[in-house]
């Protein structure tokens, strides 16, 4: 069985077996057809719908659809999940993060947040000039800058702190 979540509202029970595909305890009358790159047409109770994946996130278990040109978020859970959930052991991949280091060595050329300021995963942090090129260094979580190690004209080696996390 299957949770699905779609655009953080309504969850669907979707289970799949020999019989075919039951939603919320229902036996739908279903078909498909893969049309190549990641597009199918749909029958669904005698309704025709025209789909696409357009991205697709194992690690998060999470999906984006197109259906009839409009998108769909869809956050996907399984027995596993759910047993773990059961358990507390749902958090066990998240990984606490205290500090961000030199990926290679280089030149602090800026310095894009201060401390005491919160970030997201994906915000940018520092520009690090190494080999003559600009590297950003983005956060590879969400945190709070407890101290900041560096100043832009910094000579820094590979794996030198850089950014304390709070």
């Amino acid at each position: 069985m299957y949770h699905i979540k779609v655009n953080q509202g309504t969850i669907y029970d979707v289970e799949l077996d020999s019989k075919g595909i039951t939603l919320n305890n229902e036996l739908k009358d279903i078909s498909f057809a893969s049309l190549g790159n990641n597009q199918y047409h749909i029958l669904l109770n005698q309704k025709s719908y025209n789909v696409e994946l357009v991205s697709i996130n194992h690690e998060n278990k999470t999906a984006s659809l197109k259906v009839n040109n409009r998108i769909y978020d869809c956050e996907i859970k399984d027995q596993f999940d759910d047993l773990l959930q059961s358990l507390g052991l749902d958090n066990l991949n998240a990984k606490k993060i205290n500090d961000i280091k030199a990926p290679m060595p280089g030149l602090v050329l800026k310095v894009l947040v201060t401390e005491g300021q919160e970030f997201k995963k994906g915000d940018n942090l520092l520009v690090l000039e190494a080999m003559k090129m600009e590297n950003i260094l983005k956060s590879p979580t969400d945190g709070v800058v407890k101290s900041i190690k560096i100043k832009p004209g910094d000579k820094v080696d590979k794996n030198e702190v850089l950014i304390l996390l709070a």
